[in-house]
């Protein structure tokens, strides 16, 4: 039934797709047609087919993408293409000029009939490359095992026709499963199978990633979305049933939170697990696209380091159906992949989500405000010591592709969280508490939606119409001007300030600044020589400089090092502990019980208020309403 019913869906979409109003020096009664061949593997590449229909115009060009919505970097796809031919009716080659790293030139356009290429995967070289392209944005060619194909990366397009439909063929082995968010028609043949799907537009096919392998899948609904988890485990430690059920917790859990905002009926999230090797993927993370998403994280994590992965990684890339999925500017919309510009709005679409993806769980139960408090804490101490502080964050995501900003890119994560929360807690204290940034989106939502851009200039005017003038001051100094946030100025309004406080850390590493290193050499772990160590070191006697041999009967070494990180998140409190060490050349054995590691530093602390003072009315609307 499943399939009959995405059968006829996709039908429809292409019927709908060929009805579109014309197309730039193509033949408007044509579809454009690509077949990706996952069957013919010729030295770990593939083959891709484009077939534009008749050319109108005597020149064309045809383009990889340089960039692609959500990297924010000029990764260059067309590094990765070999042979590119054109082809006429009669099976000639018809010449083509290479313009650049991303671009072919045709001189002949209406003798093409199609054109055909081979793409290198980007998870073989990555290792080694210098300008690695993203592991979630890149792709994967592993012969009869696994195909991450993020669209981008195969499937080109001619300059002019970005906005016309496209009907995309992949033919693959018949053990591998291709899962995606967009429909599909699977025709069976004898030795292959043929996945059909149809777009409206290229910008279709660059946010749809498919990942092919071995069926290992996982369904749930949330109300009446339907999220599909896909698994991708080389050596089997992990299923998609093993990882659904926090999965299904956190996107319910989100689900409630958003109440009324709710723009896509399919989400579908490709978990791919790497060995590590030196041929496979290397950058850890995910790549939003606007109802799915693709996850790549080591295999060898616990299992209880990728469930909390998963639920950091995995919401703030659901929460891009509100933005930039819902709410987005023209340069989105009608994103050129080989000459973009820049929103000015990078603290909308990332911060905001960010943003959310932590108030979430402090509002549906998932942490303690604790948790939360300290989140906020990391953001601003990395906000003010990895990134300028003075700096205007529009100006800066205009031009965040340059030489100039593209170092400052990471702090839309850190700042640009801590921009939204300034915007809620502005907006709560004016509103007495009923009103904040969620229900500021809503209204943005309603009044644009998936396809209908705003203005790059015109935001800011619609935020105020929406909420307040006096958010107009916040925005112009704090977001367009590049004066530093006084966070303490708006903590005070919740009952929160900044001090000293006790700041949880992990027993080896502080986030992600370690305690310990490894001698290559000897291959010996040992604890840094210099720097605060935290208190469940101090507690047992641990002292820089110190050679870790044993812990509880393990030895640790280089060889599993990661091991040691591993087990130590499985540790409880109170459980016995024993560390054998070599300290100046002395065998010396620490024996206790775990405690709670901690560290001194600049925290978030509540203020003694009463119960029914304003400021602690105006918290519990801020982290509850």
């Amino acid at each position: 039934m499943l399939r009959k019913k995405l059968g006829i869906l996709v039908v429809v979409l292409i019927t709908l797709a060929s009805c579109n109003s014309g197309k730039v020096g193509i033949d408007t009664n044509k579809d454009i047609v690509t077949t990706i061949d996952l069957v013919t593997i010729v030295d770990d590449k593939v083959k891709v087919e484009v077939n534009p229909g008749k050319f109108q115009t005597e020149t064309t060009t045809f383009n990889i993408p340089k960039t692609v919505p959500g990297t924010y970097s000029d990764d260059n796809y067309g590094r990765y293409i070999d042979d590119f031919k054109a082809y006429d009716y009669k099976g000639n080659e018809v010449a083509t000029t290479r313009v650049n790293q991303n671009s072919w030139f045709i001189s002949n356009a209406k003798k093409v009939d199609k054109v055909s290429y081979w793409v290198n995967d980007t998870f073989d070289t990555e290792y080694e490359a210098k300008s690695a392209v993203f592991s979630p944005a890149g792709s994967n060619i592993l012969e009869n095992k696994n195909f991450v194909l993020n669209l981008h990366a195969f499937v080109g397009y001619f300059s002019g026709s970005e906005q016309d439909p496209y009907v995309i063929n992949v033919h693959y082995p018949k053990n591998l499963q291709g899962v995606t968010s967009l429909p599909k028609v699977v025709q069976e043949k004898e030795t292959f199978n043929i996945d059909t799907f149809g777009t409206t537009r290229y910008a279709e096919v660059t946010d749809n990633p498919i990942m092919y392998s071995e069926p290992d899948t996982a369904n749930f609904l949330v109300n009446d979305m339907n999220i599909t988890l896909s698994v991708y485990s080389p050596t089997g430690a992990y299923s998609a049933e093993s990882l659904k059920g926090n999965i299904e917790t956190m996107i319910k859990a989100q689900k409630n939170f958003l109440g009324k905002v709710d723009a896509t009926k399919q989400y579908t999230i490709l978990l791919y697990l790497s060995t590590l090797a030196t041929n496979d993927a290397t950058g850890f993370g995910a790549l939003e696209h606007n109802t799915s998403t693709v996850v790549v994280l080591p295999e060898q994590m616990p299992k209880d380091a990728i469930e909390s992965a998963l639920k950091d990684v995995v919401s703030h890339e659901f929460f891009h159906i509100v933005t930039p999925l819902t709410v987005h500017s023209e340069e989105i919309h009608y994103f050129d992949y080989n000459n973009p510009k820049m929103s000015k709005h990078l603290w909308m679409y990332e911060g905001v989500t960010e943003y959310f993806a932590n108030l979430f769980q402090i509002n549906q139960g998932l942490i303690d405000e604790e948790a939360f408090y300290n989140r906020i804490n990391t953001k601003i101490k990395n906000s003010r010591l990895r990134f300028n502080d003075a700096l205007s964050f529009t100006e800066m995501s205009a031009n965040i592709l340059s030489d100039e900003y593209k170092d400052e890119y990471a702090n839309v994560y850190e700042k640009g969280t801590l921009i939204a929360m300034v915007i809620d807690v502005t907006l709560r204290a004016e509103s007495n508490g009923e009103t904040g940034i969620l229900d500021l989106m809503r209204k943005l939502s309603d009044a644009y939606g998936s396809e209908k851009p705003f203005k790059d200039d015109e935001l800011f005017d619609k935020i105020i119409e929406f909420t307040t003038p006096e958010l107009r001051s916040v925005i112009d100094t704090y977001i367009v001007g590049n004066t530093p946030i006084p966070y303490n100025d708006f903590l005070a309004k919740v009952g929160l300030t900044l001090g000293e406080i006790d700041i949880e850390t992990g027993y080896f590493l502080n986030g992600q600044i370690p305690y310990i290193s490894v001698d290559k050499a000897t291959e010996e772990v040992f604890i840094l020589e210099k720097g605060a160590l935290n208190s469940f070191m101090t507690n047992l006697g641990i002292q820089n400089g110190d050679i870790i041999n044993e812990i509880n009967g393990v030895k640790y070494t280089l060889a599993n090092v990661y091991d040691l990180i591993g087990v130590s998140r499985t540790w409880k409190v109170g459980d016995a502990i024993t560390i054998i060490v070599k300290r100046n050349g002395e065998t010396k054995t620490l024996a206790g019980n775990i405690t709670k590691p901690t560290t001194k530093g600049t925290g978030i602390m509540v203020k003694d208020l009463p119960e029914n003072s304003k400021e602690v009315q105006l918290r519990k609307a801020w982290l509850k309403n």
